[in-house]
């Protein structure tokens, strides 16, 4: 997520609210011009209520409040030019015009601290996400690595999709998954999975054993709630890799996820594994015995792509699925940055720009 702070990014929001601000204040001007010029039998003087509200519209409080008082001020002039202040119909119009004013400045005042508690919350939220989903290392031994999140909800910063790639003594350790569910619990049970991963991966267990911590991890943190709470269904689809240094190959423990899809040559190869493993957090107690690292040949030059479910889920207007392999087999992309960057704005083109689920993409690029 890219954003602009600063006097950089203010000052051309200012120069819009100025040049925005020309509307309202000619639009009173030519409503006491013509109003003056046409006599007394012509009353424009209400129309004078729409330049306080198209203030609002993109202006704060107090800005609001000057062009309210302005108008007012132009009803005044009015009402001297055309009979007197003392006229019950001038009254009533500069009464009205002040009452509707003071309305529209306190709900300008209410929206903006509602933007302010907004921004406050979103501020929260990416600090919350750049702990959970840590920006993976360009670089880990002979790899070149990329990710990318694309949430759901337009508002939202964090969900359950979950990715980390953590260093070890041999090789770099990768995981992908997907956390059941949505909200805040969905983003707990992702949190509980990264630390229990960031914490042992970098150890060098055999990946069997690895991905068993992983399981007993969620099984135990779901089948053991508090006093008077009832077990959850926490699971978590994931596909964890071990990419060694040394060898060309990657080993693979698929616990329910989509294959990673191996690009090679112009081919998008999902590497599926003979025997998939419950997702984490189901099945009961596990050992490094009910798990199976499977190799796959993972040569210098080669492309891993690891994604969750919503990238292949995603539809567009006709109701056809994003054909993620097919695309990125004809890009013939090398670049993980790049081939993550275009796989992401692809995909919003497809969906028509709203996606129904979250997505975590990564790409793993061995050095040639």
């Amino acid at each position: 997520m890219r954003r602009s702070h600063g006097p950089a990014g203010a000052r051309p929001a200012w120069h819009r609210r100025r040049t925005l601000l020309a509307l309202p204040l000619g639009f009173i001007a030519v409503i006491v011009a013509v109003d003056l010029l046409t006599g007394p039998d012509v009353h424009l003087g209400p129309l004078l209520v729409v330049a306080p509200a198209i203030t609002a519209a993109f202006a704060g409080p107090l800005v609001t409040g000057a062009v309210g008082a302005l108008a007012v001020a132009a009803q005044v002039v009015i009402g001297i030019f055309h009979g007197g202040l003392t006229t019950s119909n001038h009254e009533a119009q500069i009464i009205g015009l002040v009452l509707i004013s003071a309305v529209v400045v306190v709900f300008r005042y209410g929206h903006e601290r509602h933007e302010r508690e907004l921004a406050q919350v979103r501020l929260v939220a990416d600090v919350a996400q750049s702990v959970l989903l840590k920006p993976l290392p360009a670089r880990s031994g002979p790899l070149r690595m990329a990710a990318v999140y694309v949430a759901a909800d337009a508002e939202a910063r964090i969900g359950g999709d979950l990715y980390a790639a953590v260093r070890s003594r041999e090789g770099t350790r990768v995981m992908i998954g997907d956390v059941r569910g949505k909200g805040l619990d969905a983003v707990g049970d992702a949190a509980l999975l990264l630390g229990a991963f960031r914490a042992a991966a970098h150890r060098n267990p055999p990946l069997p054993r690895l991905v068993a911590h992983l399981h007993n991890t969620v099984y135990w943190d779901t089948v053991a709630p508090a006093d008077g709470e009832s077990a959850s269904e926490t699971f978590v689809t994931a596909a964890v890799l071990d990419i060694p240094d040394a060898e060309p190959v990657v080993r693979v423990v698929n616990c329910g996820h989509p294959p990673p899809l191996l690009l090679r040559g112009g081919r998008a190869v999902p590497l599926a594994v003979r025997d998939t493993a419950l997702p984490l957090g189901l099945g009961g107690d596990a050992s490094e015995d009910d798990y199976t690292a499977e190799p796959f040949d993972y040569a210098p030059g080669d492309v891993l792509l690891l994604y969750t479910d919503g990238a292949v889920e995603a539809r567009d207007a006709e109701g056809r699925f994003y054909p993620l392999a097919d695309r990125v087999a004809a890009w013939r992309e090398t670049d993980p940055r790049r081939l993550v960057d275009r796989v992401h704005a692809d995909l919003l083109a497809h969906a028509g720009g709203a996606l129904g689920d979250d997505v975590a993409l990564i790409a793993v690029a061995r050095a040639g």
